[in-house]
């Protein structure tokens, strides 16, 4: 939904009668997840994506169907001999997709979004039943189809936050950014934290680590990357995330260096698990030693905790096992 997001809060201030195409299930190749968004406005507008493409149009029309008859219908699409490259999926999958006229219900889950609050749809595929609620369910990040019911959970938008404001996060920033992240940058040192320097960061915070962390959320939707290289700076940032439940930590500095950190640590009595989950040294090997290729390295491998990547080569990942070890933001 979050995809959209802009679109619809537009349209529904200029009134638009809108419908709302959601992907509902899928098999085989299809190229869009489970809860892809498309919408369309009466009038001809429209905004996102259930198939990158290749069923758009038929998408488009049955928006309209629905819109003139103001009541929902779920639609199949998949490849099918001569209909394969005009209205199928030529990647060889097979979709179906809930179209709605968009409701109060949606109005509500619009305003919960738009407050980065997290909360859950149940859209009912028989009756076009539609229930919002603040909040997703522990355990149960994924959208998914239970019987005649679908169920979407909408997290916090991805919040990533980089303590230490040197040249390396720079460029990280502007990655995040363009990843669809929020940026919240953290540095004690106002000449470093400037806006000059982070012109696209959501948020800059002039604290120390632990003082900035008693005004941020922390949740498995924040990813926290320490580049200050600075023990003064960097345990008190460690201490104050090792404790919570964030979706990655990531910390700057060789093996050695990470080593004595996880010692002070110890000695303060924090765990092996909780100090486990530090990604240390941060990123993945690239191979490259440039600041623009160390952001990559340290948002590839956020990328792939998040997502549950291997982090390997393409052409190798067939042979290799896939867990899903985090959410996709939707």
């Amino acid at each position: 939904m979050r995809e959209v997001l802009s679109e619809l809060t537009s349209w529904t201030a200029d009134k638009e009668e809108i419908a709302l195409a959601t992907v509902v299930e899928t098999w085989g190749s299809s190229p869009r997840p489970l809860g892809s968004k498309m919408v369309v406005t009466r009038s001809g507008k429209m905004a996102g994506s259930v198939s990158n493409g290749c069923i758009e149009g038929a998408v488009f029309e049955e928006a309209q169907k629905v819109l003139k008859s103001e009541r929902p219908n779920l639609a199949a699409f998949g490849v099918a001999d001569d209909l394969a490259f005009s209205v199928g999926l030529a990647c060889g999958g097979h979709i179906e997709v809930f179209v709605q006229p968009l409701g109060p219900v949606h109005q509500q889950l619009i305003t919960l979004l738009d407050e980065n609050r997290p909360a859950t749809l149940r859209t009912n595929l028989v009756t076009g039943e539609t229930v919002v609620a603040e909040g997703t369910p522990s355990g149960s990040e994924l959208a998914r189809r239970e019987g005649d019911w679908f169920i979407e959970p909408f997290r916090r938008p991805a919040h990533l936050i980089i303590v230490g404001a040197i040249h390396i996060a720079i460029p990280l920033h502007r990655l995040a950014k363009l990843m669809g992240y929020r940026v919240t940058v953290v540095d004690a040192r106002a000449k470093f934290a400037t806006k000059d320097r982070f012109p696209e960061a959501d948020e800059i915070i002039v604290a120390w680590p632990d003082e900035a962390a008693s005004k941020l959320t922390f949740d498995n939707s924040t990813y926290v990357v320490i580049l200050t290289h600075d023990p003064k700076f960097d345990l008190p940032a460690l201490r104050s995330v090792l404790g919570k439940d964030v979706g990655y930590v990531g910390a700057i500095g060789s093996r050695k260096t990470n080593e004595n950190r996880f010692a002070a640590l110890r000695k303060e009595g924090f765990t092996e698990d909780q100090i486990a989950r530090v990604h240390g040294p941060v990123g993945l090997d690239l191979g490259g030693r440039g600041a623009e290729e160390t952001a990559l390295g340290i948002l590839a491998e956020i990328t792939a905790v998040r997502f549950g990547g291997s982090g390997s080569f393409m052409r190798e990942v067939r042979s290799l096992p896939r867990v899903r070890a985090g959410t996709p933001q939707v």
